[in-house]
């Protein structure tokens, strides 16, 4: 059976801490699978057509990487796809606790889901989506913070 894990989130936008995540993962698993959540109720910066083909620019040179939406429960894209991993990154304590939490969650609605974290590298730490969108917002330069690929 492949190792395949699900790296879900909004990816908006899509930040170089989210790639560092994903390129790191690859040794670990056959496949991850970069899944672009889609909330109705949730206002995104960027429509999903732009996140969707942004982050498939990003991981073009990577056949082990796929690039889906999903709508609903992560729980229930796994369960749909056979995946028994969710990869996770963890910025700070607060993140785990919050990641802690919902891996629990899932390993109760999903007992053979396991959730994987990878800790942000030192110099990506303080990066989030959240403030890139400020500074995007504000006229910022952001091409420190989002991958290369990725055309706001």
């Amino acid at each position: 059976m492949k190792k395949i894990a699900v790296f879900p989130g909004s990816f908006d936008p899509i930040t170089r801490g989210h790639e560092s995540i994903v390129l790191r993962a690859l040794p670990l698993f056959d496949k991850v699978i970069v899944a672009i959540g889609v909330n109705a109720e949730k206002k995104n910066f960027f429509p999903l057509e732009k996140r969707l083909n942004g982050v498939r620019r990003v991981f073009e040179e990577h056949p082990s990487v796929e690039v889906i939406t999903y709508e609903g429960l992560t729980v229930d894209l796994c369960r749909k796809m056979d995946i028994r991993y969710i990869l996770r990154g963890l910025r700070t304590s607060a993140d785990f606790e919050f990641e802690r939490s919902i891996g629990q969650m899932n390993k109760k609605m999903l007992p053979e889901l396991e959730t994987v974290f990878l800790l942000a590298t030192p110099e990506l730490t303080p990066l989030n989506s959240s403030v890139v969108r400020d500074i995007i917002r504000n006229g910022g330069n952001v091409s420190a913070f989002v991958p290369e690929k990725f055309v706001l």
